[in-house]
């Protein structure tokens, strides 16, 4: 088994790519239109699969906000600096709901940001990371 993708719908779509793309830094691997049963889909990503999962963003046409309900918790996305990685968000226009800090009773590095339909996302502070920069833009 492998894992693919986390889909998440969402009430613009073209202003969840701009935040994933430009605030976090992921690419945009591809789309697809289904006019017939109205919705629109968009894959991004670090890399594309098999290498890494994706995300899915769904839009589905005439909606534009979604009850998030209490059952989802978070994406979370490997840093090899949170600090730097919510000034990145935070120059880019992004909204860091946490500060980087350690978790409580516990030593990782851990911040939390939100997308503009309000999804979390976790940055964990992962030294082994520290050659990649910080993926974030």
């Amino acid at each position: 088994m492998q894992f693919l993708h986390t889909m998440l719908r969402v009430g613009d779509l073209e202003r969840s790519i701009e935040f994933y793309t430009n605030v976090i830094g992921m690419k945009l691997l591809r789309r697809s239109e289904n006019p017939e049963y109205k919705y629109s889909l968009a894959f991004l990503g670090f890399e594309a699969n098999p290498h890494q999962a994706e995300l899915e963003l769904t839009y589905n046409h005439g909606v534009t906000e979604y009850d998030m309900g209490n059952a989802y918790g978070h994406i979370a996305i490997g840093v090899p600096d949170a600090y730097a990685a919510c000034e990145a968000v935070k120059k880019a226009g992004g909204n860091v709901t946490r500060e980087a800090g350690p978790v409580k009773g516990g030593t990782t590095v851990i911040a939390f940001v939100q997308d503009p339909d309000g999804y979390k996302i976790e940055l964990i502070e992962r030294k082994d990371m520290a050659s990649a920069g910080t993926g974030l833009r």
